[in-house]
């Protein structure tokens, strides 16, 4: 039996997290995952203790850029030097390119889509991620 799993998204603005679940729960209709949300850097890192004390792995984090206290960048660094099978999605309006493709080398990122994103672009990246880590 495999262990339960999550995905994480992590977005200061308490809008574009609710899209966000939205979005989840509509691509993961019959899905095992447990869909957690964080509004920063700080609280995110609080849930992902959580979880790993609960046993529960974490599969995907999906994080805004541009958020006060840590930049989404340093923070999926952190998080793929914290794990590093957790895959990264960044969502953004502001990140600059070199933020992007440091992310890309240090964070195990899968993609950036920039905001507003087709909710049909992050539903296929989800499911791609999924699929990799339920095989």
């Amino acid at each position: 039996m495999t262990s339960p799993a999550a995905i994480l998204c992590v977005d200061d603005e308490v809008s574009i997290l609710k899209s966000l679940e939205i979005e989840l729960r509509s691509a993961l209709s019959d899905s095992q995952y447990l869909c957690e949300f964080a509004e920063s850097a700080d609280e995110a890192f609080e849930i992902i203790e959580e979880l790993r004390q609960e046993g529960i792995r974490i599969v995907l984090v999906v994080s805004d850029w541009l958020m006060p206290g840590m930049n989404g960048d340093d923070f999926l660094i952190r998080v793929h030097h914290y794990n590093p099978g957790i895959s990264t999605i960044m969502l953004t309006g502001h990140a600059d390119e070199q933020a992007i493709r440091r992310t890309y080398e240090e964070a195990n990122l899968i993609s950036c889509l920039h905001k507003p994103w087709k909710a049909s672009d992050l539903k296929l990246l989800i499911s791609s991620v999924l699929s990799q880590h339920d095989s």
